[in-house]
């Protein structure tokens, strides 16, 4: 089953001789091609040297040397493309990555979803209110959330508006990442107000403390600023699901002699567009950039061997990132077999897991949220069975904002199904708050300590 992509069997259309699942249906086809087409002749939102910088640092999560942090919006929407709003999910992803590498006491890898998520699978191409049926709301990339014929009318603009704002987006990070916004000597950059009311608000403090002491005292005995030297890179990623606007950024570079999707660092495929026979598959398997793919419970042991083999046929390191995200109540009974089905096919791997799509429930008024003891629950099993089984589990995927909504139950301050309608903002899943995400980074940074401790008892 194994290819050899070259650059004639291969192409970024050639996935439209495949079943392509997920894909909206435009009424107005010399429309969507104009759009393509302006889309395609517009510069790259990312370079292929940071897309290989990623695909290192993967490869060196892969061997234990480091651990990935993924965290964003479900998804983004172009209302909420402010500078307030990226500032807060920059300030939580580095945040929780410092607590991390306290903790881990490795580097951690910030993978934001961010600048391009604009695009969500549903599980009907229709949606149903009061009798009267309508496309279903697909993304600000296709068409609009109101529950109006003219808004859920797919509108091939919406590709373009979509690359404007996720430009917008990365430009403005990358500015704040070299302007020494993720600098701690100016702790003022981050809004810690959140502490004032948290039972871990001295443990925080105290890792921003020692670390800050650290670098202080490098600095003493090394005669130079350390932090003018460290760049806290953030990269972008999102589901690569509409394929028209993946393919209309997708470059062949000469030098490089590889087709790069320039408009994410980091592309993933979804369950349910990860059929063998099917377009998202054929297009990831021709592109240089390490991408993820999501593993729930329907996935087999076959099914996953025959995925790598096709989109990692060279067993190229860094390449592949498998998400798993089976629920806390399946968990044990599914990984086991992913971990033993990649283990023989040789492919080197970074595992991740994903706790917040498999937790998702409804409420009694049919509100989604999903149960903070459930995610955390998961990422604990996820550290055992990996460790179990002598894997290393390297990475964390998590829907979470910077912004004190109410969507997810539990955490610190104990929120119940009753608080749900107080900030519940999302249009799609519910997201961790700011304070919940930052417990999360606590717990894993506390499980690394204990699954080592395991590790040197058994040695």
């Amino acid at each position: 089953m194994s290819r050899t992509i070259t650059k004639t069997d291969w192409h970024p259309a050639s996935w439209q001789r495949m079943p392509a699942a997920q894909q909206a249906s435009y009424p107005d086809q010399p429309a969507l091609d104009r759009a393509v087409a302006d889309l395609s002749r517009l510069p790259p939102i990312v370079t292929s040297w940071e897309v290989d910088a990623l695909k290192d640092h993967i490869s060196k999560a892969q061997r234990g040397e480091a651990f990935v942090l993924q965290g964003g919006d479900c998804a983004e929407t172009f209302d909420e493309c402010t500078s307030e709003n990226i500032v807060a999910k920059l300030k939580i992803l580095l945040q929780m990555s410092l607590v991390m590498l306290y903790g881990l006491k490795k580097p951690v890898v910030r993978v934001g979803r961010m600048a391009g998520q604009y695009a969500k699978p549903r599980s009907a191409d229709t949606e149903t209110r009061a009798g009267n049926s309508l496309p279903s709301f697909r993304g600000d990339l296709v068409n609009r959330s109101s529950f109006t014929a003219a808004d859920r009318i797919p509108d091939p603009q919406m590709i373009l508006r979509g690359y404007e704002r996720a430009a917008l987006t990365l430009n403005f990070v990358r500015s704040l990442i070299d302007g020494g916004f993720a600098d701690l000597h100016h702790p003022e950059y981050w809004d810690l107000g959140w502490v004032g009311h948290s039972a871990m608000a001295d443990e925080y403090h105290e890792i921003v403390k020692s670390i800050s002491n650290s670098l202080d005292f490098l600095e003493t005995i090394s005669g130079e600023a350390v932090h003018k030297t460290q760049r806290a890179d953030i990269y972008a990623a999102h589901e690569g699901l509409h394929l028209l606007y993946e393919q209309s950024q997708t470059r062949y570079l000469d030098r490089r002699e590889r087709w790069y999707n320039l408009t994410t660092h980091f592309p993933w495929i979804g369950m349910r567009t990860a059929a063998m026979d099917g377009a998202h598959v054929e297009y990831f398997r021709g592109i240089a950039n390490p991408m993820g793919i999501k593993i729930g419970p329907g996935m087999t042991g076959e099914w996953l061997q025959d995925l790598i083999s096709v989109l990692n046929p060279n067993n190229e390191p860094g390449r592949l990132t498998l998400i798993h995200r089976f629920g806390s109540k399946a968990i044990e009974e599914c990984l086991p077999d992913m971990i033993t089905a990649v283990r023989e096919t040789g492919s080197p791997v970074l595992w991740v897991c994903d706790p917040m799509h498999g937790n998702t429930e409804s409420t009694a008024d049919g509100t989604k949220t999903r149960r903070f003891d459930n995610i955390v629950s998961e990422l604990e099993l996820a550290f055992r069975v990996h460790e179990s089984m002598g894997s290393y589990l390297g990475g964390v995927h998590l829907e979470l904002t910077g912004e004190n909504v109410t969507e997810c139950t539990g955490g610190a301050r104990g929120l119940t199904d009753g608080d749900l309608a107080r900030a519940y903002k999302s249009t799609v899943d519910p997201r961790l708050n700011y304070e919940q995400a930052m417990e999360v980074a606590m717990r894993i940074a506390g499980l690394h300590h204990a699954n080592a401790k395991i590790s040197r008892k058994k040695t």
